[in-house]
């Protein structure tokens, strides 16, 4: 691959970008099926439309040119995403909840923090594929110089 002016020809192999753009699609479905899906405030199923809408441009650029822009904004938000749901995790985690002025229980809903959980690893995976997807390209351009 080359990459000119922010752009990787597919003249090599085209597999991690591929990969990348693949799974940033699959981050965008996810945020579109848990929106419609009815199980959080009808706020936060718009915020995650928009989400979802910010970043189906950077998958189409990334799936076509790898553009490094596309990647870095793909990157930049899949930690941002790993950051919130992680507080998010660890802010119910240990909430428990009360029963008529009984004390506090201990029973945590796993259910949903396997989901969090889910959506942290698909969110890191997404960031690292990204970061090393520009990193490879660095490498590249430094080569053609």
């Amino acid at each position: 691959m080359a990459l000119a002016a922010g752009r990787v020809r597919t003249s090599g192999p085209v597999l991690h970008p591929r990969i990348c753009a693949a799974l940033t699609a699959v981050s965008c479905m996810v945020h579109l099926w848990f929106a419609a899906s009815g199980h959080h405030d009808p706020w936060i199923g718009i915020l995650m439309i928009a989400l979802a809408a910010v970043c189906v441009p950077c998958t189409v650029h990334i799936w076509r040119h790898s553009r490094v822009g596309a990647l870095h904004q793909v990157t930049i938000s899949a930690l941002a995403m790993v950051a919130l749901h992680t507080v998010l995790l660890l802010g119910a985690g240990g909430a428990g909840h009360a029963h008529g002025g009984r004390p506090a229980s201990n029973a945590i809903d796993t259910s949903a923090a396997g989901q969090l959980l889910l959506v942290i690893a698909l969110e890191l995976t997404t960031a690292l594929l990204a970061a090393t997807l520009v990193a490879r390209l660095r490498r590249t351009q430094a080569r053609l110089v």
